[in-house]
């Protein structure tokens, strides 16, 4: 009586390397059905006979999905290069297009995938075989040659299936996956499609709306309406309060000044300390407080979320998105969470005005890390 394989799935005449070499496709399969007790009731082709206008319908319904993926991927690659993306004010020309650059690479995108993923479906269900098998149930992983032979399983099943001859539906799976692999190349190349350092020490990942250039930038409290301007003075604030604060030159248009309370790297946090709070200034930025007030960067180091909520009492600058917590009595390093880096301190002073003005640009890049960026 012969011995039984591992998983008990039959008599040990498992062929050797070089038989299965030699074996078709086909006779792979038989094997892997004999290999894993599978019995097949009933193997009938969904379309026994070819070229009917059914079939056709069918394969033209498939073709339409991958279709719909491969227009769906281009559209998403024209959209994310050329499609107007820098922010625009609401009501002012170009808001419509800006406002629809997100939904719009969201949207296609999402088709891409959805294509390809339906249409592959589609395929399975309406050309691979009606299969109707028993199958004895076994524990243990499956050794090589099964693995084997259940690839050859899958592959029969798709010539079973008629792929061989169904060039429309080929052609448009080809260009569905092509054009969803070009998408997510472009989504994740895209950044690198300018060069963020052209314009040298100008380049915007290393200069804001607070640099002067030769004019006085006062600090704007924002009121909620963007026409009422309401420049700092240091008796608008109580000991141990913080006012969210944002450049204003007098030079500005009106529709300028609107457009730096919305850019990015602008919220600063304008916090005055209580009286006698021990304070650790940092190496370089001596003399950036005035008095006992502080400026730093609301926009936190480690994703840019807005760190706005301040606990007097600790001293602690909270980032309510991961819980990054910065001491705003040490030039606002960080104590606790996922931020590695402290937020960029804003030089300040007062004018014989007797209003808020920065001294400078920060000295250091606000926001997220990059990778020509340490980590302090």
């Amino acid at each position: 009586m012969s011995e039984p394989t591992d998983h008990g799935r039959g008599p040990s005449d498992a062929p050797s390397d070089a038989e299965l070499a030699e074996l078709t496709p086909r006779e792979l399969e038989q094997l892997g059905y004999r290999l894993d007790d599978v019995e097949i009731v009933d193997n009938s082709p969904k379309w026994p006979i070819s070229g009917t206008r059914a079939e056709k319908r069918a394969e033209r319904n498939v073709a339409a999905w991958f279709a719909l993926s491969a227009l769906s991927g281009l559209a998403f690659v024209v959209i994310f290069i050329v499609w107007p993306w820098e922010y625009r004010n609401p009501g002012t020309e170009g808001y419509l297009l800006y406002s629809l650059y997100t939904p719009l690479i969201g949207v296609t995108f999402g088709l891409s995938i959805l294509g390809l993923g339906v249409g592959a479906i589609a395929y399975a269900k309406k050309f691979f075989p009606e299969d109707v098998a028993v199958q004895q149930r076994h524990d243990g992983p499956s050794p090589d040659l099964e693995r084997r032979t259940a690839a050859a399983r899958l592959t029969e099943a798709g010539r079973t299936s008629g792929i061989g001859r169904r060039s429309l539906i080929k052609r448009t799976a080809g260009l569905g996956a092509g054009a969803f692999g070009l998408g997510t190349g472009v989504l994740t190349l895209g950044g690198l499609l300018e060069n963020p350092w052209a314009e040298g020490d100008e380049s915007p990942l290393w200069v804001t709306d607070w640099a002067p250039h030769g004019e006085k930038v006062y600090l704007r409290q924002d009121v909620g309406d963007p026409h009422e301007v309401v420049r700092m003075r240091p008796g608008d604030m109580s000991a141990g309060s913080l006012v969210s604060v944002f450049p204003y030159k007098e030079s500005w248009s009106e529709e300028k000044a609107k457009e730096a309370l919305h850019h990015a790297d602008n919220p600063v946090m304008l916090i005055r300390l209580r009286p006698g709070t021990p304070v650790v200034e940092r190496k370089g930025q001596t003399g950036f407080n005035y008095g006992d007030f502080y400026a730093f960067s609301k926009i936190c180091t480690h994703m840019g979320c807005p760190t706005s909520l301040y606990e007097s009492q600790t001293q602690r600058l909270l980032c309510p998105c991961h819980q990054s917590q910065f001491l705003a009595n040490e030039y606002a390093r960080p104590v606790f969470g996922p931020a590695t880096r402290s937020l960029p301190q804003l030089p300040i002073t007062v004018d014989d005005e007797g209003y808020f003005v920065a001294e400078h640009d920060f000295t250091r890049p606000v926001g997220p890390a990059f990778w020509e960026l340490d980590a302090t």
